[in-house]
């Protein structure tokens, strides 16, 4: 084998690595912030944000709109980026302007999902242990907000970071032109 073309087993990785991505983008966060988009408020009061974030997601203020404008796009965006790594068509873009921001997507998912950016596994559990002091008035929604978290956000942002490196990483490298 030249180094360059895939093996029987590699192109079933990189197929299902790329698919799996494109998949839980479009489904998970694509889906939820189109319908956000659209006007819908489903999440929207245990999105796991500050006060004042939530009440302007839910109030559907014009820069929240925005907003979802902007992430539906992306989500778009993501998506062909993740199918561009196992289509024809994606052949002619440079492997790293594909797998660079795959590989920084992934890993500051993975972070947020950990806790590193706030947010995540480890602030959760100081919440909802009382190692993370919330000040009375606070205090149960902040415990809802790292229920929430802990079950939904976190495990999908873990996952979801996950497949973004999966995919990078089985993303072939393309020979010399």
């Amino acid at each position: 084998m030249d180094g360059l073309r895939p093996t029987r087993r590699a192109l079933p990785v990189r197929r299902w690595a790329a698919y799996a991505t494109c998949a839980w983008t479009l489904a998970g966060y694509g889906t939820l912030k189109l319908y956000w988009a659209l006007g819908g408020t489903a999440l929207a009061s245990s999105a796991p944000l500050p006060r004042s974030g939530r009440e302007e997601l839910v109030a559907q203020t014009t820069g929240t709109m925005v907003g979802h404008w902007v992430s539906v796009g992306l989500v778009l965006l993501g998506a062909l980026a993740a199918l561009a790594t196992v289509r024809s068509w994606g052949h002619v873009l440079p492997r790293r302007l594909l797998t660079v921001p795959m590989w920084i997507t992934g890993a500051l998912m993975v972070l947020r999902a950990l806790g590193a950016l706030g947010f995540g596994f480890v602030g959760d559990v100081m919440v909802l242990t009382g190692v993370l002091h919330v000040d009375p008035p606070d205090a149960e929604i902040a415990h809802h907000l790292s229920r929430v978290d802990l079950l939904l956000w976190s495990p999908y942002f873990l996952v979801w970071g996950l497949l973004w490196g999966a995919t990078a990483w089985a993303t072939p490298r393309r020979p010399a032109r």
